[in-house]
């Protein structure tokens, strides 16, 4: 089976990506609870595979500026919790906050394996 063709994205690309990803995240916490929202059935995990997802398009975006990425996501998701204890309708829940940092470490750690393995190109069979 021939490999799928990857579009060659530049750092432009993943910064769209990444800040549209930014955006979305802030507006689906900031919500009222009335409007359906996209969930994976546990809160916790809505944080982890967000923040998740932020890491590796962050990493994508911002090269090597891993620690700042790191100290940025979890300065992002505390302003999330503050911004949501502000609102009548949502609670700062600061389990969130570790659901967030746990996601950025799933993140690390996806992004490591994907770099590792694509160093040792493909699997022969």
């Amino acid at each position: 089976m021939p490999p799928i063709p990857v579009p060659n994205l530049t750092a432009f690309h993943w910064r769209l990506f990444f800040w549209a990803c930014v955006v979305t995240i802030l507006v689906l916490a900031l919500m009222p609870p009335t409007q359906p929202l996209p969930t994976t059935g546990w809160d916790k995990t809505n944080h982890l595979l967000a923040f998740g997802a932020l890491w590796v398009l962050g990493r994508r975006a911002y090269g090597g500026h891993g620690l700042a990425l790191v100290l940025g996501l979890v300065a992002y998701g505390g302003l999330i919790e503050l911004l949501q204890g502000q609102t009548g309708y949502r609670e700062a829940d600061w389990f969130d906050l570790v659901a967030d940092s746990m996601g950025v470490a799933v993140g690390m750690g996806l992004d490591w394996l994907a770099r590792t393995l694509g160093r040792r190109g493909p699997v022969a069979r």
